[in-house]
């Protein structure tokens, strides 16, 4: 593939990236999704692809096993990273940052991917997470990063719970935008056309993973602007298309622990919502990472579990 045409492998390769997020190796779902953030947000759509290449062309240039960069899987991490560090930044530097940022995230995952791999578990957005919130916690103590106004530092013991909000319909569907921080109904129908694209399984997971953390929030009652902007969703949806299709154990039915899987992600997206507050940091994906390591783990113990 790389000696035919080494241009369009890459950017064959940087799309992957971005669709890889959803845990797809797709080109066509890549290109529908940068689609669906530059409805959004042009300057996001084009970190987005800044940074799947970038990600993509150092692991190219480093020796990385070619195989894995078509699969689009050092493209990724770098993608969440960009789209991250461009939205929580604020200032003139923030593109720069962002950009380095998703540079950086490349060595994360090169050195978790040899890490994990005696564990047998999947790096999946580990890096990124442990990138970005470095960075937003280094603007404490660095000049020249700039935490964004949106996330303020709060005393936890003084934090009011708004949860007098009403269900409503757009909910459902706007978890799945938040994969790529997008709030914004119509980028989440197409994100959702693009998952369909590549498996019309892990469309139907999807659906199902964003009502279920709807319905799971509203009837714990959580705070309604997180609830309202689906931030209760997107983990979930990433969980459930995780554990029932993508690492499926084919000796038994995988739907039930997916489905447990998506619930659990609410109540850890509370606790480790609540722990960062003190920091003003955000929970990212580390709920969808926390459960789905739980469940891909517990099956070496509990085979038909």
């Amino acid at each position: 593939m790389w000696r035919k045409s080494p241009s369009a492998a890459f950017i064959s390769a940087s799309l992957k990236g971005i669709s890889q997020v959803l845990l797809i190796e797709n080109t066509v779902t890549g290109l529908i999704v940068l689609f669906a953030i530059m409805i959004a947000s042009v300057p996001l759509g084009l970190v987005a692809l800044a940074s799947s290449g970038i990600g993509t062309g150092i692991a190219l240039v480093s020796g990385a096993e070619k195989a894995v960069i078509n699969q689009g899987l050092f493209g990724y991490n770098s993608v969440l990273t960009g789209l991250a560090l461009s939205l929580f930044l604020s200032g003139e530097k923030r593109w720069g940052i962002a950009l380095a940022g998703a540079a950086v995230t490349v060595l994360f995952t090169a050195a978790l991917m040899h890490l994990l791999k005696a564990m047998e578990v999947p790096i999946l957005t580990f890096p990124y997470i442990l990138l970005t919130w470095s960075v937003l916690l280094a603007s404490f103590g660095l000049a020249s990063i700039q935490l964004s106004p949106n996330l303020v530092p709060q005393d936890l013991s003084h934090w009011k719970l708004q949860a007098e909000g009403h269900f409503e319909a757009t909910e459902l569907i706007e978890g799945v935008g938040q994969i790529y921080f997008l709030e914004n109904i119509y980028s989440s129908f197409l994100i959702l056309i693009g998952i369909f694209w590549a498996s019309w399984r892990m469309g139907l997971y999807a659906v199902v993973g964003t009502v279920l953390s709807s319905l799971t929030a509203y009837g714990l009652g959580a705070g309604s602007p997180s609830f309202n902007s689906g931030l209760y969703g997107y983990n979930a949806v990433l969980a459930i298309m995780a554990v029932t299709v993508v690492f499926k154990d084919r000796r038994h039915n995988s739907i039930p622990a997916g489905i447990v899987a998506a619930i659990l992600t609410v109540p850890l997206m509370a606790s480790i919502t609540d722990v960062m507050i003190p920091y003003g940091l955000p929970a990212l994906t580390m709920p969808f990472v926390i459960v789905t390591w739980l469940f891909l783990s517990l099956r070496k113990v509990l085979p038909k579990l």
